[in-house]
């Protein structure tokens, strides 16, 4: 076997306006039974994502909220990776204005209509955030958190080796 996983973006990858086709959940399917890993990196929230796609169980582990969350789906663990934000700062995004905001385990996300009001919170509360603009979206994670850390960490915990 030369592949011994295959690890996919959600939104824009495997699903197109947030739907995945059944022709790639069945490809997604054949894959698993094949005796390889699916791994499944996404920015969005475990329960947003298990919402709109009902098959989170085909994959070995989740790597949810752009690297901030593992979840394993067999068991329903999650574990976070980074430290959130103190609650004090969607408290500020909300007296700045901010009207669509979603608070997840770690990550603190909205629009990018509100980049500036987003920015000036982090400066205000000086904590050690970074911004990550994605598709119209601002996701606002601690500093080094992203789709790729999370990925590295979850792959020898696979039993998955990159080099």
């Amino acid at each position: 076997m030369r592949f011994k996983a295959l690890a996919t973006d959600y939104d824009g990858t495997i699903a197109h306006h947030g739907l995945v086709d059944p022709a790639t959940v069945d490809a997604l399917c054949r894959l698993k039974e094949s005796g390889r890993k699916l791994l499944l990196v996404t920015g969005r929230e475990i329960p947003e994502l298990s919402k709109v796609f009902s098959e989170l169980q085909m994959f070995h582990r989740i790597v949810a909220e752009n690297g901030a969350l593992i979840y394993e789906p067999e068991t329903g663990k999650q574990r976070m990776l980074a430290d959130p934000p103190p609650p004090i700062f969607a408290e500020r995004l909300r007296q700045r204005g901010v009207k669509r905001l979603s608070v997840g385990q770690v990550i603190v996300a909205t629009q990018q209509m509100d980049l500036g009001l987003v920015e000036a919170a982090i400066h205000e509360c000086q904590l050690p955030l970074e911004v990550i603009l994605n598709k119209g979206d601002v996701m606002i994670l601690p500093c080094g958190t992203n789709k790729a850390t999370g990925l590295r960490t979850v792959l020898p915990e696979s039993e998955l080796d990159i080099s």
